[in-house]
């Protein structure tokens, strides 16, 4: 609803070793602007010798039409094109164990992009300009993989106008940080479940790494609110440790980020409150033992109620994550799930339908059994799905409320039903326990005059003769 909220990091940190390389990095955020290929576009009309550019491009899995509209546009331009990201990453690991699904679409990225980087990006960029075709980072025991250590630089922000992201946790202003990489877990619904780079956790080797950016960015932006966006805090067995140090800084954070429900306890509860986290989100996904033994998340109903009353105890607010459409979904289990929402009373919740990505176990393991519809099967339990052609359809597994399409379907429940059930869970639930609506801002318009669905970073060497501003790239482009 709103792209403007956390800043895209990945691309950033991407841009922060290619300065540090020596490179001049330009990073054009297309976030939240709805005529982006103007932008592009404009931004290469500008350029004196476009031919020196290398234009490097991240897209999660949604993202994908977005970039190939962007390809499309500057392809009469001479520059090279480097796909990387989340969902070339995705479909590589799922080609590289036969999925002939995944094959074909990564064949497609290779026949339109330069070079396409699957896996950590750090590294594998400097190959990528020196080489075309795919660049596989995505190898613990390659030289491009990036260790625990390698978290250094920090991310590139100030190539992106800060002022213009608008987020707040408990009041305050907040930007977003990444502490550490990964989730070992093995959940059905979730990406990069056979990918090293997002099931291996990596952890920073020092947490005072952590703490130096979160004061950084206190003192370059003055903000004390921080999402930690990592998949799941309490992995990192120094969460303790690390919470402590964040508090010795005497700054009064207001912190937010994910936890996994049945390693919470109430040492982390209260370390964490100290902290300064009033916060937390937890991916319960479902309320009925049914649907978590067949999501195969590893936690039981007690487990994430237990979770939920600890963290109420200790001052900290909830947001409940919870999804419909998994593998034995039905009427009755989508209503155990909205009647322990209203039980328990979380403090701001999701609840999204379920769309089946490459990379996760519902996509990588279900077999077609009669174009297009899909079949996944876990426990007894079958889930169905449109195969979905990513190069054309945003994909978006979270969105408007009331402008849902569902993909998947159950032996018990159509795809509309789902939609239809998720609206009203959504509108009961909210009107009971009083939490609204989040609101929609405007659509940001492009105009010729300012350099705002994907971000993109623009590289050139230090000695190329560009002009350096918009204003006179635009007085260039006017000549």
């Amino acid at each position: 609803m709103d792209q403007r909220v956390f800043m895209s990091l990945g691309i950033l940190k991407v841009g922060a070793v290619l300065e540090q390389a020596g490179y001049e990095v330009d990073h054009i955020d297309l976030s939240g602007v709805s005529n982006y290929e103007d932008v592009c576009r404009d931004y290469l009309l500008a350029c004196v010798d476009p031919s020196s550019l290398v234009c490097a491009i991240t897209a999660t899995t949604p993202q994908i039409p977005a970039a190939l509209k962007i390809l499309r546009t500057l392809r009469v331009f001479p520059c090279k094109f480097i796909l990387g990201g989340p969902h070339p990453t995705l479909l590589n690991a799922a080609a590289r164990r036969g999925n002939e699904r995944a094959r074909v679409g990564l064949s497609q990225l290779l026949d339109q992009f330069d070079s396409v980087v699957a896996g950590d990006g750090e590294r594998a960029i400097f190959r990528a300009l020196r080489e075309s075709g795919l660049i596989d980072a995505d190898d613990p025991k390659s030289d491009l993989w990036a260790p625990n250590d390698f978290f250094s630089p920090w991310p590139a922000r100030h190539l992106v106008d800060v002022d213009s992201y608008h987020y707040t946790v408990d009041g305050e202003r907040a930007l977003s940080m990444i502490a550490q990489l990964g989730c070992p877990f093995e959940c059905g619904f979730c990406g990069g479940r056979l990918s090293p780079m997002l099931r291996r956790a990596r952890n920073r080797q020092f947490s005072i790494d952590i703490i130096a950016e979160m004061v950084h960015l206190y003192d370059t932006y003055g903000v004390k609110g921080m999402m930690l966006y990592d998949d799941e805090l309490n992995v990192n067995k120094g969460i303790v440790p690390l919470m402590r140090g964040i508090a010795a800084t005497g700054i009064d954070w207001r912190l937010r980020g994910f936890v996994k429900a049945e390693l919470f306890n109430e040492d982390q509860a209260r370390v964490m409150y100290s902290a300064g986290f009033r916060w937390l989100l937890c991916g319960f996904e479902s309320a009925h033992p049914r649907i978590l033994r067949n999501i195969n998340k590893k936690a039981t109903l007690a487990d994430n109620t237990n979770m939920l009353r600890i963290a109420h105890a200790n001052g900290l607010k909830v947001k409940a994550l919870m999804s419909l459409g998994h593998p034995g979904e039905s009427e009755e289990t989508i209503l155990a799930t909205r009647d322990w929402l209203l039980q328990e009373k979380p403090d701001d919740f999701d609840a999204t339908v379920i769309t089946e990505y490459p990379g996760t176990p519902y996509w990588d393991q279900s077999v077609c059994v009669e174009e297009p519809v899909y079949k996944y099967t876990f426990n007894g339990d079958s889930l169905y799905s449109k195969n979905v052609d990513f190069a054309v359809e945003e994909a978006f597994y979270k969105g408007t409320p009331g402008e849902y399409t569902s993909f998947v379907w159950t032996d018990y429940i159509s795809a509309e039903k789902l939609v239809a059930m998720r609206d009203e869970l959504e509108a009961e639930v909210r009107v009971k326990l009083g939490i609204p609506y989040p609101s929609a801002p405007s659509v940001l318009l492009y105009e010729h005059s300012m350099g705002l669905n994907l971000p993109a970073t623009i590289l050139r060497k230090t000695d190329s003769s560009f002009v350096s501003t918009l204003a006179d790239r635009q007085e260039l482009r006017n000549r």
